[in-house]
């Protein structure tokens, strides 16, 4: 089972998909085209260069069947930019993602977001008179719980990068 995750309805699993394509104008584009072409719902995407400069590692996450899944990955691939795709999901995986809250904090509550902040090892990276930025990185599970945890009437605003997976151990995505 994957790190934090949790068994879900399998005719609706979350599956993370790393894609490994050319660094070209359009790429991206191709592969968000076919997920709408095809009416599947793209729930988080990023997408950076990797250690080589021609090549960028795109991650997908996405909620379907394993028959679903198995169409997905079998389009992707036959794109002719995509070099590599691997379902994470299907095996041993780790999975992070970076989370910015801006929270109110104005007397009392700023103790109280402080503490908070702690308890889920996020950091304050900004302070103004009224607020706290806070940033916390960690599956999406415990994201949200820090989310559900804090007085929703505190939330000023939320940025979420989406789900970044890597392979544990000797897995790796390379040409």
């Amino acid at each position: 089972m994957e790190e934090g995750g949790e068994k879900r309805n399998p005719a609706a699993m979350k599956h993370i998909i790393a894609v490994l394509l050319e660094n070209e104008p359009g790429a991206l584009s191709r592969v968000v085209g076919l997920f709408s072409a095809r009416g599947y719902n793209i729930e988080s995407l990023t997408v950076a260069p990797t250690e080589d400069a021609s090549l960028s590692r795109m991650t997908i996450q996405t909620a379907g069947s394993d028959e679903v899944i198995e169409q997905i990955t079998k389009h992707l691939n036959r794109l002719i930019e995509v070099v590599k795709v691997v379902d994470l999901t299907e095996g041993a995986y780790t999975e992070r993602e970076l989370m910015m809250v801006k929270v109110r904090a104005v007397g009392k509550e700023r103790e109280e977001m402080k503490r908070m902040a702690d308890i889920f090892r996020g950091r304050i990276i900004d302070v103004t008179d009224k607020s706290y930025t806070i940033e916390l990185t960690g599956d999406q599970a415990k994201n949200d719980a820090f989310l559900h945890a804090i007085e929703r009437s505190a939330i000023l605003e939320t940025v979420r990068t989406g789900a970044s997976g890597i392979g544990r151990g000797e897995r790796v995505l390379r040409v």
